[in-house]
């Protein structure tokens, strides 16, 4: 393999039903910041069917060129004519660096492409930056520059690993949503656009989708909130969250919780905060009867605002806590509910 033949940042713009997911416009941002190191460019890879009037928003926001897979066989995800279109833009347009999100269909797609160029795959990652590999000299060893060094939570979020693909291209990596900040749209902005197709024959691998059924729900998505008043194990049960939901609908917030919660029934999984959960950035962050174990944090540690409320004076959430109260919950939150109530109106 030939390193050198391997040039620019390629973003994986997924799209369902012809929307642009919003982890796109987020890879979009992180690859713009890892290309200008690079002195490279962003390239997004859109694959679907009647896609091509998408390419002016990846534009305005990133990326320097789209390359768009368009074939009736891509209307629907299914892994092996998306697996065949990826494989073939990359082995086609030979990109340095890969992302892709760590959506339900990113985990399908990103393992399956690796393998079938013949590639590492980082999953799951919290950090992407360009430095050497070897981070740290070692004697008799070669240390490459401008490498991809690939961060993400290993042994159960215990530990935190760099990881780097030094050898083989493209680097590859997944990245959770919410992980990465997308930057400001430039309104206006055109990108070339390069319209690719590999063929498409279907065999035995190709399933047959014989009907696809959309799950409405009324849950609002935690990611999308600027507050949010989030309940652990230590709020006792689901009837308790009575409490968190006052203090929410006072404060103009969104309840969400951490995994004990979900795991004892008490709220759905969409409104799990954590690394098992969503990945959230709220301008104010309650953490309340949460013990703050790495696997919470790791979702929610760069709010901008955290305040925690537990008795526990040694829980280690009061280690990434801006602000923090030990006390019972149960006493505090009405009287911090009541407090929020009485300045609103004022």
């Amino acid at each position: 393999m030939n390193l050198e033949e391997y040039k620019g940042v390629f973003v994986y713009a997924q799209q369902v039903d012809n929307e642009i997911s919003s982890i796109a416009f987020e890879l979009l941002g992180k690859a713009t910041e890892l290309a200008g190191k690079l002195d490279t460019q962003v390239t997004a890879v859109l694959i679907g069917s009647d896609v091509k009037g998408l390419t002016d928003q990846l534009a305005e926001y990133g990326a320097d060129r789209v390359i768009v897979v368009d074939d009736p066989e891509l209307k629907d995800y299914r892994t092996e004519p998306y697996t065949h279109a990826l494989a073939s833009v990359i082995n086609e347009y030979k990109p340095e660096i890969m992302l892709v999100g760590a959506t339900a269909i990113g985990r399908d797609l990103g393992p399956r492409v690796s393998a079938r160029v013949a590639t590492g795959l980082t999953a799951d990652c919290t950090v992407l930056e360009i430095g050497d590999f070897p981070i740290n000299p070692i004697p008799g060893k070669e240390q490459k520059h401008n490498q991809l060094l690939m961060t993400r939570p290993a042994f159960g979020g215990n530990t935190i690993a760099t990881i780097a693909c030094p050898d083989n291209r493209p680097q590859m990596a997944t990245v959770r949503a919410g992980v990465m900040q997308k930057i400001e749209p430039k309104k206006g902005a055109k990108a070339e656009v390069i319209e690719y197709n590999p063929g498409f024959v279907p065999n035995d691998k190709y399933v047959e989708i014989l009907e696809i059924v959309k799950e409405v729900t009324d849950v609002v998505d935690i990611m999308d909130a600027k507050i949010l008043v989030s309940g652990g194990r230590g709020v006792g049960s689901a009837e308790n969250f009575k409490l968190l939901d006052d203090l929410a609908e006072a404060i103009g917030g969104t309840v969400s919780c951490s995994r004990a919660v979900v795991d004892n029934g008490w709220k759905p999984k969409e409104l799990q905060v954590g690394q098992t959960g969503k990945t959230v950035r709220p301008q104010v962050y309650f953490a309340i009867g949460i013990s703050g174990a790495i696997q919470h944090t790791a979702g929610m540690e760069e709010s901008d605002i955290i305040i925690a409320i537990n008795k526990d004076d040694t829980a280690p959430i009061f280690d990434v806590a801006d602000y923090g109260i030990v006390g019972d919950l149960n006493k505090i939150v009405p009287l911090l509910t009541e407090q929020i109530k009485a300045a609103a109106k004022k």
